[in-house]
């Protein structure tokens, strides 16, 4: 079956290069992934492929049956671009002033779309459906809560997905057990003082100060009163406040990231926050408040699928190809909230060009080796059929066992 496979992602390969070159010179920016979902379908649908359409606002939804309905296994990617302005001077660079794919969700939805076309002309040999999730609004971390809420996951058993890495060379991936990606949340801080004369800063509370104690506090406390093995990253993006260089400032405004990889951590980060800005607040004089808004959970991918993706890899590319990481990425993914509610693993793709600088993601310059879509497709669509024939393989033992009565 993998030579089948690779032969047909093979064959598939100019078509899928010009499917991501389409959805590159088109991008679109999350929750207005009109023309994309609009393409998806009509690709999925050449295939025989029945879809759903503005699911979850404007994903789509692709149902490809298999020989059984014992299991489904739902393949997710992601859709929507970002607002940069892309300066990569390619043939297909982006046509969308101030938009661009510069995180490689183009990619994604060409494996996913690839990995559908190689499955629907495999179908009778694989054991089960496959659901592919094509998500709307990854980047604004909404997408994956709009589907989830549309029933997406109804009968899901579990979850693949993968996201591009430009420092993994192309033709190979990134395997990462556990905890893949950061929890991340958004934080506001108000501090309120007293205004006052700059030349007396006595009779005042001032405001501003109180910030930058608040903030210095916050960065020494993580290194001193957490677990240095459970990494914590809090980042004050913004700060606004004050009225004139000669006037005490009365009120600040600071907004953040907070980002963390335990579950144990996530859950105590809003008290310990609030904690240490109202000790701040009380010792100056000061008062405050704290928004502490939940985001999206650290990816946490499930042992033994990530240990079937293994294997299949290995089989797939050659043991050569495989990378097991051994750190995971304060970066967040909403991957983590169909997690949430199924087992998962996500993988890298490695994107990166042999012997020339590679831009990270999220930059005007980000460009990928489009070799990496044919890795992506044979890995998500041998993982699939791996996934299937071990779950008929459990469940025969289980018959033989006694422990399940054998249909006849």
């Amino acid at each position: 079956m993998l030579t089948e496979i690779q032969t047909l992602a093979e064959n598939l390969a100019p078509r899928l290069i010009e499917i991501r070159r389409h959805l590159h010179t088109h991008p679109e920016l999350s929750g207005k992934e009109y023309q994309t979902a609009a393409y998806i379908a009509g690709v999925m649908s050449s295939f025989g492929i029945p879809v759903d359409e503005a699911v979850g606002k404007t994903g789509v939804v692709g149902n490809l049956l298999g020989s059984s309905d014992e299991k489904t296994l739902a393949i997710r990617v992601d859709m929507d671009a970002l607002p940069i302005q892309e300066c990569t001077n390619l043939e297909f660079a982006s046509g969308t002033p101030g938009v661009m794919h510069a995180c490689g969700h183009d990619v994604h939805t060409t494996v996913g779309l690839g990995t559908a076309m190689v499955l629907s002309q495999l179908s009778e040999a694989i054991a089960g459906n496959v659901r592919f999730l094509f998500q709307p609004a990854e980047e604004i971390a909404l997408g994956a809560k709009w589907m989830v809420e549309a029933g997406v996951l109804k009968n899901v058993d579990d979850v693949l997905g993968l996201h591009v890495f430009p420092t993994i060379p192309a033709k190979s991936i990134g395997i990462r057990y556990g905890a893949l990606t950061a929890a991340a949340d958004d934080l506001e801080i108000f501090i309120y003082g007293e205004s006052g004369h700059g030349a007396r800063p006595h009779e005042a509370i001032d405001a501003i100060w109180i910030a930058s104690q608040v903030i210095t506090t916050l960065q020494q406390s993580i290194s001193r009163t957490q677990n240095p093995l459970r990494p914590i990253v809090l980042t004050i993006g913004k700060i606004t406040g004050g009225r004139a260089a000669n006037i005490i400032a009365d009120q600040v405004q600071m907004t953040g990231t907070v980002r963390s990889l335990h579950p144990e951590t996530h859950a105590d980060l809003p008290s310990w926050i609030e904690n240490i800005v109202a000790h701040v607040c009380q010792t100056y004089g000061a008062k405050y408040k704290v928004n502490y808004q939940r985001g999206v959970p650290s990816v946490q991918n499930d042992f033994k699928l990530t240990q079937l993706l293994e294997q299949a890899s290995r089989e797939a590319l050659g043991d050569e190809h495989i990378q097991i990481l051994p750190e995971p990425s304060l970066g967040a993914e909403d991957f983590s909230v169909y997690l949430e509610n199924t087992p998962g693993t996500m993988f890298r793709l490695g994107v990166g060009h042999q012997n020339r600088l590679n831009y990270p993601l999220h930059h005007p310059l980000f460009d990928i080796d489009e070799s990496a879509i044919l890795t992506g497709v044979t890995t998500l669509a041998y993982t699939a059929y791996k996934y299937f024939q071990q779950s008929a393989a459990n469940k025969n033992e289980l018959e033989k066992m006694g422990k399940v009565s054998a249909i006849p």
